[in-house]
C-alpha cells in the first residue's frame, strides 16, 4: 500500500545537526513539510524553502497525516507524544508517527500501543550515519514496527538514507540502534588511541590512516572521525551529551537482560569524565583528548 505524494502532509519536528538536512531533503523531494522546533532560528532556511512553520507541536499534529521526530532524549521523546498537548492528543486517525531519535525500546512499545489504540500508526526508526549521513541521505535507519506501517513509509525514509532494515515489532529499531552504539563505543576509544600511538611514535597520522583504514580495521568511525581528529575538529556530528545519553540506555537494557558490557562500561566512564571537563557539546571525536592531555 502506498499513498500519492501529493496526499501526504509531513510534520517533522527537531530541526538539529541532523533535522535540518532531513527535513531539507523531504522537501526538495516535493512532499508538503511542516515543520517545528523549539528555536525558530533554526528552520530559517527551511521556510525560506517553502517549508510551511508551526507554532506547537499540537498545530503540527492535526494538520500532518505523517510525523517525524528527530529530537534530543527520551523524556522529550514520552513529552511530545503523550503529553496532553502532544501529539498522539492531537493527531487525526490514520496517521503515521516515526520517531527517529535514539530512544528507549520500552518507550517505544509504550507509543505504539497507545498509537494503535487511537488508530494511528508507529514506527521507531532510529538511524547511523551522523551530519555527514544526514547531509548526503545516506543514513542507515533501523525499523521496529508493523510491516504494513513499514511499507507504506519506506518511501519517505528512502529519501533520509539507503541502509533501511525493518528489525522486528515495536521497539526492535531502538534495541538495533543500542547494537550499532555499543559497537562504536569501544572501536572510538581504540581509534582515539590508535591516533596518540601514531603521533607518539612520530608517524604522519594522515599516512597511518591511509594505510589502516584500507585494511582489516576499517570502519566507519576510522574513515571519517579519526581525519577529524587529526584535523583538532572537534565539532558535532553527533554529541558527546546525546552519546552518553545512549550508552546508558544500553548498559539499562543490557542490565535489565542479565548481561555484562565491561567494554560499554568503560567507553561510558571515558565519555563521562570527557563531558566533566566541559566537552559534552563536542562531537564524539572529541573523546582524542583525554589522550592528548597525556601526549
Amino acid at each position: 500500500m502506498n499513498i500519492e505524494k501529493s496526499n501526504i502532509t509531513i510534520g517533522f519536528i527537531g530541526i538539529g545537526v541532523m533535522g535540518k538536512s532531513m527535513a531539507g531533503h523531504l522537501l526538495k523531494a516535493g512532499y508538503n513539510l511542516h515543520i517545528y522546533t523549539r528555536t525558530k532560528d533554526k528552520a530559517t532556511d527551511l521556510i525560506t524553502q517553502g517549508a510551511v512553520w508551526k507554532n506547537s507541536v499540537t498545530e503540527l499534529a492535526k494538520q500532518a497525516n505523517v510525523i517525524i521526530t528527530m529530537i534530543g532524549y527520551p523524556q522529550d521523546v514520552e513529552s511530545i507524544y503523550l503529553g496532553s498537548n502532544g501529539i498522539i492528543s492531537n493527531a487525526n486517525k490514520g496517521t503515521y508517527l516515526i520517531d527517529m531519535t535514539t530512544s528507549t525500546p520500552t518507550l517505544a512499545q509504550k507509543i505504539a500501543q497507545i498509537a494503535k489504540e487511537k488508530d494511528m500508526f508507529s514506527l521507531d526508526a532510529p538511524v547511523s550515519g551522523g551530519d555527514i549521513g544526514a547531509r548526503e541521505a545516506r543514513l542507515t535507519i533501523m525499523v521496529g514496527g508493523e510491516s504494513q506501517a513499514f511499507e507504506v513509509c519506506k518511501p519517505i525514509l528512502e529519501k533520509l538514507g539507503v541502509n533501511i532494515t525493518l528489525q522486528g515489532e515495536a521497539g526492535a529499531g531502538q534495541h538495533t540502534k543500542m547494537c550499532n552504539q555499543i559497537a562504536i563505543a569501544t572501536n572510538m576509544i581504540g581509534i582515539c588511541e590508535s591516533v596518540a600511538y601514531a603521533q607518539t611514535a612520530g608517524l604522519d597520522p594522515e599516512k597511518v590512516l591511509q594505510s589502516i583504514s584500507a585494511g582489516a580495521a576499517g570502519s566507519w568511525s576510522l574513515s571519517n572521525l579519526a581525519p577529524r581528529i587529526i584535523k583538532e575538529d572537534f565539532e558535532p556530528g553527533f554529541f558527546v551529551k546525546h552519546f552518553i545519553k545512549d550508552m546508558g540506555i544500553a548498559l539499562e537494557e543490557a542490565s535489565s537482560m542479565g548481561m555484562e558490557m565491561p567494554g560499554l562500561e568503560l567507553a561510558k566512564k571515558l565519555y563521562d569524565k570527557l563531558a566533566n571537563q566541559g566537552e559534552e557539546d563536542r562531537g564524539t571525536q572529541a573523546l582524542y583528548k583525554l589522550w592528548e592531555q597525556k601526549t
